[in-house]
C-alpha cells in the first residue's frame, strides 16, 4: 500500500491548478494505512471517552486489521452507512445560551478522519489568506493581529453575523462546490451520507435536511471550503470598490509645512548673511514653533478624501470583520451587497440586527476582542541615531489598530467558574464546591490552568494587565476553596501553604519532592503567536513495552500483556493517565510508559485480556 503522506502530497501538488479534476479520489479510502494514521492522531483525544449514538466510546473498539479491513469492504460496495450523531448541548464561550454539539460513532471519527486527510490537500492551499478557522498555522491570534497589522486607518467596521451558519449550510450548494475540483461521485455520495446521517436527540431520531453537524471532523473542513465563496466574493468586490493609489495632502497640513520650511530658509539666509536684527532670531523661532504645533495636530493626509477607497477583510470560521476607509454611505451599500450575496447564492441570511455597522472611534469586537481607531495626534518624544543624545517629537501612523480585553470577558468567566458571587452592589471572592472533594494539587494546578487560559487567549491586548483583577479574585476563591475543603479559615490557609508571599502546594514524586506555586508571573502584553508547549519528566520505565508507535503495535498483533500473537486486538483507553490508582501492574505499566493505551487480546468467551481487565482479574 502507498504511504498517506506520499498520496497527500500528490494530491497537494495538484492543488495549485484551479482547472484541475480530481479522479478517483475514493480509491484512498481503500488504504489501511490511513486509517492507522487517523486513529494514531485522534486516540489521544479525551473526547473519545465520551459515548457516541452508539452507546460506545474508543474503549473496548477493536483496532485490528480486521476491523479496518471491514469498513473498507463496506466502502467498496458503497455500503457504509454513518450512524446518527447523539446531540448534547454545551455552554457558549460567551455564556448567552447553549450551542448543539454532535458525538459520532467511533467508526465514523476515523473514516471522517481520512476524508479530512484528503480534502485538506485538495483545498488548503487554494483558501484564502484572510481566513483563519480551523486552519493549519492558523488561530484566532493570527486574525486579530492580521487586524492589527492591515487595518489602520479604518472609518467604518462591518461587524458580520450569519444566522445558524453551521445548521444551515445548503446541502445540494455543498456538493456543488466539491464537484468544481472533485470529479468522483462516490467520494461525494459518501460525504452526502454524513451531511444526511441525522442525529439523536432524547434517544429520538432526526433528520439532518441542512448544515454540518457540529462535533463532525470533516464539518470544520467543509465549513471553509462553503465560505470560501464569501472570500472570493469580498476578495473580488475588493479590487472594484479600491480606488487611489495614495491619500491627497491634507491642504491645511502642507500650508503650515510650507510655511515652516519659509521660515527656516529665512532663518538661515539672514544668519549666512549676517543680517539677523536683535531679537529676530527669537521671533523666528516662535512663528516656527507655532507653524509646527499647528501642524502636529493635524493629519497629513486628507482624511476625507473622496477619490481614495479601501476595504478590509478578516474571517474566523463564520465570524468576520470588515474594515472601511471611505463614507458610512459606503458601509452600507456593502453590507446591502453582502446581504444579497449571502442569501441568493449561499442560501444563508444576514442578521440585520447583529451585522453592525460602527464607526471606528467606537468598539467593534471580533472574537473576543474589542477593536478601535486611534485618533491620538499627539507627537511622542523620539530617540535619535546612537549618538545623538537629543530627542524630536514624532507622530505614529494615522489612525493605528488598537485592541483591548472587554472587562466582561474576565467577568464572565469569573461567573462561569462560579468563583465570584454578588454581594451588595459588589463582586466578592467564593469558594468552589465542585472541587473542594479533589486533591491540593488537583485543585492549585486546575485554578493555574483557568488563569494561564485567559491571560494566553487575551495577551495581545493592550489592557492585558486588567487581568490582575482576574487573578485577585480566583486566588481569593482558591484561599476560600481550600478553608472550605479543611473546614478552617483562609488566615491559617495562608499560613500553611503560602512561601514568600506565594501560595505553593508541595508534593511528593517517586523521585523527588517538588512544588507548585500559584501562577504569579504577571500580564505582560505579548504578540507572539507562537503555540505554547508545557514539558513534564516523566519517571523512567522499567516495562518491557517498548518505544514503537501506536501504529507499530496494532500491526504486531501481539497483546501487550500476555504476549500472544496474531491475536485480534482491543486498545484499552484512559482519558488521563492521572485516573491511574497505579495499585495494578497493568496500571503501573501505563503509567510508567507514560501511555494512555494499551493493546490487550480478544479472543471472546472471557478468555481476552481486555475483558479480564474490566472484570478486575487481569492482574
Amino acid at each position: 500500500m502507498r504511504n498517506p503522506q506520499v498520496v497527500l502530497d500528490n494530491l497537494t501538488n495538484k492543488s495549485n491548478d484551479e482547472t484541475y479534476k480530481y479522479q478517483r479520489v475514493y480509491r484512498n479510502l481503500y488504504n489501511p494505512e490511513f486509517y492507522l494514521m487517523a486513529y494514531e492522531d485522534i486516540y489521544p483525544n479525551p473526547g473519545n471517552m465520551t459515548k457516541g449514538s452508539d452507546n460506545k466510546t474508543i474503549d473496548g473498539m477493536s483496532m485490528s486489521m480486521k476491523r479496518i479491513t471491514n469498513i473498507i469492504d463496506s466502502l467498496r460496495d458503497e455500503k457504509y452507512q454513518p450512524t446518527p450523531v447523539r446531540r448534547t448541548y454545551i455552554e457558549k464561550k460567551r455564556g448567552n445560551g447553549k450551542r448543539p454539539l454532535g458525538i459520532p460513532s467511533f467508526d465514523d471519527k476515523l473514516l471522517q478522519t481520512v476524508v479530512k486527510y484528503i480534502l485538506e490537500s485538495i483545498y488548503e492551499s487554494s483558501f484564502s489568506s484572510r481566513s483563519h478557522g480551523y486552519r493549519p498555522n492558523k488561530s484566532c491570534h493570527t486574525a486579530i493581529k492580521q487586524i492589527a497589522d492591515t487595518f489602520n486607518g479604518i472609518k467604518w467596521f462591518i461587524e458580520g453575523d450569519i444566522k445558524g451558519f453551521f445548521d444551515n449550510i445548503d446541502h445540494s450548494i455543498l456538493i456543488d462546490l466539491l464537484r468544481k475540483r472533485i470529479k468522483d461521485e462516490k467520494f461525494l455520495r459518501l460525504i452526502r451520507k454524513f451531511l444526511k446521517a441525522g442525529y439523536v436527540e432524547d434517544w429520538k431520531y432526526h433528520n439532518s435536511y441542512s448544515g454540518v453537524p457540529q462535533g463532525g471532523i470533516i464539518s470544520p473542513i467543509l465549513s471553509n471550503i462553503y465560505l470560501n465563496e464569501l472570500d472570493k466574493f469580498i476578495e473580488d468586490f475588493q479590487h472594484k470598490f479600491n480606488k487611489g493609489k495614495n491619500k491627497a495632502q491634507n491642504l491645511d497640513y502642507t500650508k503650515l509645512h510650507q510655511k515652516s520650511m519659509r521660515l527656516k530658509k529665512k532663518l538661515k539666509d539672514k544668519v549666512a548673511k549676517g543680517t539677523l536684527k536683535e531679537g529676530e532670531r527669537d521671533e523666528i523661532i516662535g512663528f516656527i514653533k507655532e507653524a509646527n504645533s499647528r501642524k502636529m495636530k493635524l493629519p497629513s493626509k486628507d482624511p476625507m478624501d473622496q477619490n481614495y477607497r479601501r476595504l478590509k477583510y478578516v474571517r474566523y470560521a463564520d465570524d468576520w470583520l470588515i474594515g472601511i476607509i471611505g463614507s458610512k454611505e459606503d458601509a452600507v451599500r456593502i453590507k446591502k451587497e453582502l446581504t444579497e450575496f449571502i442569501r441568493s447564492k449561499l442560501k444563508l441570511e444576514l442578521s440585520q440586527e447583529k451585522t453592525l455597522i460602527t464607526n471606528s472611534r467606537k468598539f467593534a469586537r471580533f472574537l473576543g476582542y474589542d477593536i478601535t481607531i486611534s485618533r491620538n495626534q499627539q507627537p511622542k518624544p523620539t530617540s535619535r541615531p546612537a549618538g545623538e543624545q537629543k530627542k524630536v517629537l514624532s507622530r505614529s501612523n494615522s489612525g493605528p489598530v488598537s485592541i483591548y480585553m472587554p472587562k466582561e470577558a474576565w467577568v464572565s468567566k469569573l461567573i462561569e467558574y462560579r468563583a465570584i458571587k454578588m454581594e451588595g452592589p459588589n463582586w466578592k471572592p467564593m469558594h468552589r464546591r465542585v472541587l473542594v472533594n479533589n486533591d491540593d494539587l488537583e485543585i492549585l494546578t486546575r485554578y493555574n490552568a483557568e488563569i494561564r487560559g485567559m491571560y494566553n487567549y487575551y495577551r495581545l491586548a493592550l489592557n492585558v494587565s486588567g487581568l490582575n483583577k482576574f487573578k485577585y479574585f480566583m486566588e481569593y476563591s482558591l484561599y476560600k476553596t481550600f478553608a472550605n475543603k479543611y473546614k478552617t479559615s483562609i488566615s491559617k490557609i495562608k499560613n500553611k501553604y503560602c512561601i514568600n508571599g506565594v501560595f505553593a502546594v508541595r508534593y511528593k514524586t517517586k523521585k523527588d519532592h517538588r512544588t507548585q506555586y500559584l501562577y504569579n508571573d504577571g500580564f505582560k502584553r505579548n504578540n507572539s503567536i507562537k503555540t505554547d508547549h508545557i514539558n513534564t519528566d516523566l519517571p523512567i520505565s522499567k516495562f518491557d513495552f517498548g518505544r514503537t508507535s501506536l501504529i507499530s503495535r496494532l500491526k504486531a498483533e501481539q497483546c501487550e500483556w500476555c504476549h500472544k500473537e496474531n491475536v485480534e486486538l482491543e486498545i484499552h483507553h484512559v482519558r488521563k493517565l492521572k485516573d491511574l490508582k497505579g495499585k495494578k501492574l497493568w496500571e503501573k505499566a501505563m503509567i510508567a510508559r507514560n501511555r494512555k493505551t494499551i493493546a490487550l487480546c480478544a479472543l471472546g468467551k472471557g478468555n481476552d485480556c481486555h475483558r479480564k481487565l474490566h472484570a478486575g482479574l487481569l492482574d
